[in-house]
Order: C-alpha cells, then sequence, then structure tokens
C-alpha cells in the first residue's frame, strides 16, 4: 500500500489553510475570549462584549465598552504564523489601514475636523508555532524593513508586531491564563513527535489525535471533527518534512514493484521488515495491542488473521 500524498496536496498548493487549525481551534466565542484576556490581562467574562472580524487570513477583535467603543478599546489583529516571518509589520500597517478606513466611514468620523478625533488603540499579535526556535516575545518593527536615505532619518510610519511564541514549553504564564491555547501548543508538540518517528504520515497523525483524545486534549473538536483535523494537518504539512516521511517509506517501493513478480522474496522480506518496525515503533508509543493489528490491516491490505500473525511474531509481551 502506498500511503503517500499526492504533491498536489503539499503546502505550496494549500497556503490559504495554513492557519484552518488554530481558527478551528478558537472558533467558539468563549474560547477568544479566554485567548483575549490573557493576551491582554483582562477579565471579561461575557463573550458577547467581543466583537469578532475577519479580513482576508486574519482576524481581527475589539472589545465593547459600556461607554463608548472609542473610550478605552483596543483594535486586536490576530494572525497565525507556522514559519517566521519578519515581514509581519507591512501585513499590519495594511491591514490597520483598511481597519481604520472602514472604522472612520463607519462611525462617520470627519478627519478633516480641527479637533482631535479618537481612534481605537490597535494592538497586532502574531502566534507562532513554527520548528525555527524563537523567543518566547519578539517585536517586530515596520522600521527596521526600511531603505535608509542615511542613519539619522526617522521615517514616518512604524508598525509594531508582537510575536508571541506559542510553541509547547515556551510562554509558560500565558498558557495557564488560557488552557484552550496550553492544550494547542500541546496537540501540536504531539503531532510533531509522531511524525519523527517511522510510520507512514497519515498513520502518525491519526495517533497523534487518538493519543490527545485519550489524554483529554482538545477532545470536543478531535472528537466532533476528527476527520477534518486530520485532514487540515495533512495539508498543513511541512514539505521537507514530508519529503523525509517519504525517504523513510522508500522500502515500500520495493514491495511495490515486486508486487507484479509475484511477490517475489526480497519484496516480501521488504514487507515483513516494514511490518516489524511499524508495529515496534507502535509498541513504543505505548499504543494498545489492537489498535496496532488495526493499523497493520490498514497500511498494508492484511487480513485480520494475516495480522494476527504478524502480532504474534513481532509483538514484544510484557
Amino acid at each position: 500500500m502506498n500511503n503517500r500524498i499526492n504533491p498536489q496536496d503539499s503546502p505550496s498548493a494549500n497556503r490559504e489553510y495554513k492557519d484552518r487549525l488554530f481558527r478551528l481551534v478558537f472558533q467558539k466565542k468563549e474560547d477568544l475570549l479566554s485567548l483575549y484576556n490573557a493576551v491582554n490581562g483582562t477579565s471579561y467574562d461575557d463573550p458577547d462584549d467581543l466583537e469578532v472580524n475577519t479580513l482576508e487570513n486574519a482576524l481581527y477583535l475589539a472589545m465593547k465598552n459600556d461607554l463608548s467603543f472609542l473610550i478605552g478599546a483596543t483594535l486586536n489583529l490576530y494572525e497565525h504564523q507556522s514559519s517566521f516571518n519578519p515581514n509581519m509589520p507591512i501585513r499590519g500597517v495594511m491591514y490597520f489601514s483598511k481597519l481604520y478606513e472602514k472604522h472612520i466611514a463607519s462611525h462617520e468620523i470627519n478627519i478633516y475636523s480641527s479637533a482631535p478625533k479618537r481612534l481605537p488603540f490597535p494592538q497586532h499579535i502574531v502566534f507562532y508555532n513554527g520548528t525555527r526556535e524563537e523567543p518566547d516575545r519578539l517585536t517586530l518593527r515596520l522600521s527596521d524593513l526600511f531603505e535608509r536615505p542615511h542613519t539619522d532619518c526617522t521615517p514616518c510610519l512604524e508598525c509594531l508586531t508582537t510575536m508571541l511564541n506559542i510553541n509547547y514549553g515556551h510562554n509558560r504564564a500565558l498558557m495557564e491564563k488560557c488552557l484552550r491555547l496550553k492544550e494547542y501548543a500541546i496537540f501540536v508538540d504531539t503531532v510533531r513527535k509522531y511524525l519523527s518517528s517511522d510510520i507512514s504520515l497519515k498513520i502518525s497523525v491519526s495517533l497523534a489525535v487518538d493519543a490527545c483524545i485519550k489524554s483529554g486534549i482538545l477532545t470536543d473538536i478531535l472528537t466532533q471533527q476528527k476527520t477534518e483535523v486530520i485532514q487540515m494537518i495533512l495539508e498543513t504539512f511541512d514539505q521537507e518534512k514530508y519529503e523525509k516521511a517519504m525517504r523513510r517509506e522508500g522500502y515500500e517501493d520495493g514491495y511495490t514493484a515486486g508486487k507484479s513478480d509475484g511477490y517475489k522474496s526480497g519484496a516480501s522480506s521488504e514487507r515483513d521488515q516494514g511490518i516489524r518496525r511499524l508495529l515496534s515503533t507502535l509498541q513504543e508509543l505505548d499504543i494498545s495491542r489492537e489498535t496496532a493489528a488495526a493499523k497493520i490491516c490498514e497500511k498494508y491490505h492484511l487480513s485480520g488473521a494475516d495480522a494476527e500473525i504478524y502480532i504474534r511474531k513481532y509483538w514484544q509481551e510484557d
């Protein structure tokens, strides 16, 4: 069986899906409010106080106010990034330009008046969970990206982007304030650990999801939308890791090629070794005997009886 993903399903063809999982985790307003409170140090408890809108691939939030939207209000632009991008302030200034233009028009603010006008306070937050090592918190400046005609010049534009590292083990205080964010970090970390094992991509992701459900991590979306979550991960899988996974599964090529020649002994041996390695890895990951049998049936198109033969042969009993 060939479990490879079609190259057209690689991230280069599916960039628009890169933050779908993050959005799915925070699709409920109460979860988004928890994230908002954790980031801003606030303690709002009514999800309906949160105004949520979208702009292209970004999410922007505004908190309603008992007195006025413009008094003490913040305009929060949230983005999720799976790779480090120093150009986020450029995106930020472009987004905020559109947001303020819309805000000024909808509130009929006369910017040509001689009286100063009040605008919501802007905050651009990027939630980063890429594999490149980054600090818990990093400030990216638009001014650092400008060409300078001379050293002592000051640009008339600025945009500060706060990048928060949400990989598991980073920003612990923030994670404790927002359990949903902590569970998301644990889930991503679990997926990566399973992907590093010698198992095919699809099975690795499935096992990671099952492990998180068993541990009580994101159980609501992982049980109700398991198929969708798995597909999201497969669609957003890093191309380099994808290619490494394919090289790990290279032994299957010999099996497939030998299949047309009546299962040559070499191909059969490769197949047996593949099953042995898979069972060994599954056992190391503390997967049950029954689940392991089901996985080799799925991967190698085995009958239940044939799977049991391999289990007896390669499964290490306590």
